[in-house]
Formats: C-alpha cells, structure tokens, sequence
C-alpha cells in the first residue's frame, strides 16, 4: 500500500500550494512515483503542478448518468461499471514523476457524496501502484465527515496565522478522534507567517493539542509566480517556502 500524505484546513490558507511542494519533495528526495489526487471540487492542484485538466471524476458521473437515462448503447457492450471504471483510469492525468486524478464539479445539481465516493475508491484502488500517494482536499471538513479521508500516514493540517484558522485546526483534529479515523501522524503548519509572528500567535492562542507545529514564513517568490501565471514547481529551491517544508517532510521520516 501507498504511503499516504493528507491536507486540511480552511480556505485560503495555501493547502494546494504546500500539497504541490509536497509532491516535488517526494520525486525529488524519494525517486519514487507519485499519484495526486486532487479532491477539491474546486480544483487548483493541476494549475500549481503545471499540467492541464483533460476531464475530472465530476463530469465523467454526469456524463455516465446521461448515457443510463438516454439508453444510449455503450461500446463493446460494456457494463456501466465497466464503462467508467474504464473512463476515469483514462482521465488521469500522466506528468513527470506523478499522475494526477481530479475530482472536478458535478455539472448536475446535489451534493458531492458521490463524486467524493468515487474519489476514495479510486484513491484506494490506485494507492496498490504507486508508492506515494497525496491528497490536497477541500476547504473545511467535510471530506473528514464523510470520511473521503480514511486511512491516512501523514495528515497535514494547515492555518494562516489568525484565531479562525487556528480555531479550524482543532476543530479538525477533535473530528478526526471522533470518527476514529486511521491517521498515523498529523502535523500543524501555520502558512505565511514569520517566526517572531508566529511565536506571538502560539502565545496568544489557547494551546493546540499537536505536539509538532511548524510554521512557513511568506515567500514573495510564490506571489511573483502566481503573478506570472507560473506553477508553484518552478520554484527555485533557496526559495525559503521550498527548504522549510522539505525541512518538515524530513523531520516528519517519511519512508
């Protein structure tokens, strides 16, 4: 099974960011594959690992409900199933060093249980080949509730550096003991702060119950990137942003 590394938190906060520097840290210092999963339906993780969106989970479920309800007839006389199991291994996306496989928006009204669904059994299913798995998730906790995240290594949980965000995180970890879920190791970032700043909020905050937080100074190589249109992975590696997380990853002893 796949060595799998989580992200959480509220929006805003630079998950899909640290997630893509996280994927880069894995080629990088493991060698090794790597599959991106990215499960936000608002979906951003291509745009910082620089590769374009051919099709996401979300359409393909809406393009697979129209083909049930119009009775068209479907190739080789494919079952459904068939049919989209067969779709979605097409839709991942190949780039060097990693795969990534994109939740999307469903185009229908409702809710996204079953795109989400479908996400973790494909995460499951896939995880058996690749060494590394990584998950950027939606804002919030809703993927925890309904539990797309399961059996997880390396849960990170990230914050800006306010009281709300701080706030979110152990929201996010209480739920995590509540549902039970597997989580091996979890680890608190605060994002785009600087150490004397970060000191400050850690001694004005009620006290978080982690027992490794980090925090990522602000990097303006990042801001200058998004400025240009420019994938997070075409940092430089003095970039601060870049030897902070790698100096996380490595304290965490990823195998």
């Amino acid at each position: 099974m796949a060595y799998v590394i989580a992200f959480a938190g509220k929006g805003g906060t630079g998950k899909t960011t640290l997630a893509a520097l996280t994927i880069r840290y894995l080629i990088e210092r493991k060698q090794k594959p790597v599959l991106a999963v990215d499960a936000d339906s608002n979906s951003c993780l291509n745009e910082a690992l620089g590769v374009a969106v051919h099709a996401t989970i979300g359409r393909l479920r809406e393009e697979a409900l129209t083909t049930v309800r119009s009775g068209s007839q479907r190739p080789g006389g494919m079952s459904m199933e068939q049919l989209f199991d067969y779709q979605v291994q097409q839709s991942v996306i190949e780039a060097k060093g990693f795969d990534l496989m994109v939740m999307g928006r469903p185009e229908g009204p409702g809710c996204y249980c079953a795109a989400n669904n479908i996400i973790r059994k494909y995460t499951d299913k896939f995880s058996d080949k690749y060494p590394y798995v990584v998950i950027d998730n939606e804002a919030g906790m809703e993927h925890l509730s309904r539990r797309t995240t399961h059996k997880v290594d390396l849960l990170l949980i990230i914050s800006d550096p306010t009281q709300k965000g701080v706030q979110t995180v152990k929201r996010i970890n209480n739920l995590v003991d509540e549902l039970s879920l597997e989580v091996q190791q979890r680890k608190f970032i605060i994002n785009r702060v600087s150490d004397v700043n970060f000191k400050k909020l850690m001694n004005s905050a009620s006290p978080l119950p982690l027992e490794e937080i980090f925090n990522i100074p602000d990097d303006e190589n990042i801001f200058h990137l998004d400025l240009e249109g420019k994938p997070v992975f075409e940092l430089p590696s003095e970039s601060i942003a870049v030897k902070t997380l790698f100096g996380i990853l490595d304290f965490c002893n990823i195998p």
